[in-house]
């Protein structure tokens, strides 16, 4: 029976305001800079995640809260116009929209975060109802859902016993705890995406190889991410790496999201790993050619394009 949903994810729903400080000393004591300009994007992991996974065209619900407030109407807009649906979001005038300040300058960035609405999903909004319509389930932003990491466990047996696979991309602990919850939730993953430096934090090594191995025989399929340098894939005993494409990059926000989604439409496509990592690899690469984690998405058409070229 066709499902309702391809992909259902936990939104952090937040705003991302992009300040271009290029060319600016930024100082307190009121003194007043200019600057070359700004953004109002689409800010996020999974909130990214599920844009691009929507642009190509897969059925993307996302559950999640926003504010009643302009950054949370902002979002709501821009999750629809990716083609999100956003039927099972909650409008909460209790709570405030997460927002990021983003000040970028010679190719770093500084990001100022008020959390809000980041952290609203609760663990009952992931109803028996959505989770048997579901295909798949994309967990981004694991340390900072603080609500629901102590029911992840939970949450992925239920989609387990359901039929769903799932993909993970636990991204940066600010706390750099690590917390150890996550042995619960790994066994129950298909997919696991980190990039280095998250992969050797999370399992306790100094080097990657390590990393590696001690995800072995507990997740089918490991990704990690290496940013310019591409990304390899561990499966079955066996290593795949694709490189990145080379673009002319304008920043780096979402590209590891944009990346996930272009891995797990070709895992739900029921390509292979190496085709997997090589449409990861485009939409990753091409996420970073525009200011911001989703303008520079591709749709389907012309990622199917670009496969060609590549090839």
């Amino acid at each position: 029976m066709e499902k309702r949903y391809d992909i259902i994810a936990a939104l952090d729903i937040n705003l991302d305001i992009i300040i271009n400080a290029e060319n600016t000393d930024l100082q307190f004591g009121q003194k007043e800079k200019m600057i070359a300009g700004y953004n109002f994007e689409m800010g996020g992991s999974s909130c990214i995640f599920a844009s691009q996974a929507a642009r190509l065209g897969l059925k993307a619900a996302g559950i999640g809260v926003a504010g009643d407030d302009l950054p949370g109407s902002l979002m709501v807009d821009k999750l629809k116009a990716s083609g999100v649906i956003t039927g099972h979001l909650r409008i909460d005038s209790s709570i405030k929209t997460g927002v990021s300040v983003i000040l970028c300058k010679n190719g770093d960035r500084a990001i100022l975060t008020y959390p809000g609405t980041n952290d609203g999903v609760f663990p009952q909004d992931f109803t028996d109802d959505l989770l048997k319509n579901s295909r798949h389930m994309h967990i981004g932003s694991y340390y900072l859902m603080k609500r629901l990491k102590p029911h992840y466990g939970n949450i992925v047996r239920k989609a387990k016993s359901f039929g769903l696979t799932i993909s993970m991309d636990t991204n940066w602990d600010p706390d750099e705890k690590w917390n150890g919850e996550i042995w619960e939730v790994l066994p129950y993953v298909d997919i696991f995406m980190p990039n280095e430096n998250e992969a050797m934090a999370i399992a306790g090594k100094d080097n990657i190889q390590d990393a590696v191995e001690k995800f072995e025989g507990i997740v089918p399929v490991l990704v990690v991410k290496r940013g310019k340098e591409g990304a390899a894939a561990y499966s079955g005993g066996r290593e795949y790496f694709c490189r990145s494409l080379d673009v002319d990059v304008v920043d780096t926000i979402g590209a590891g999201d944009s990346f996930d989604a272009g891995f797990v439409y070709g895992f739900l496509s029921g390509y292979d790993i190496e085709k997997c990592l090589n449409i990861g690899s485009i939409c990753g690469s091409m996420n970073t050619t525009k200011a911001g984690g989703t303008a520079g998405q591709v749709c389907k058409e012309k990622l199917a394009k670009m496969i060609k070229e590549r090839d």
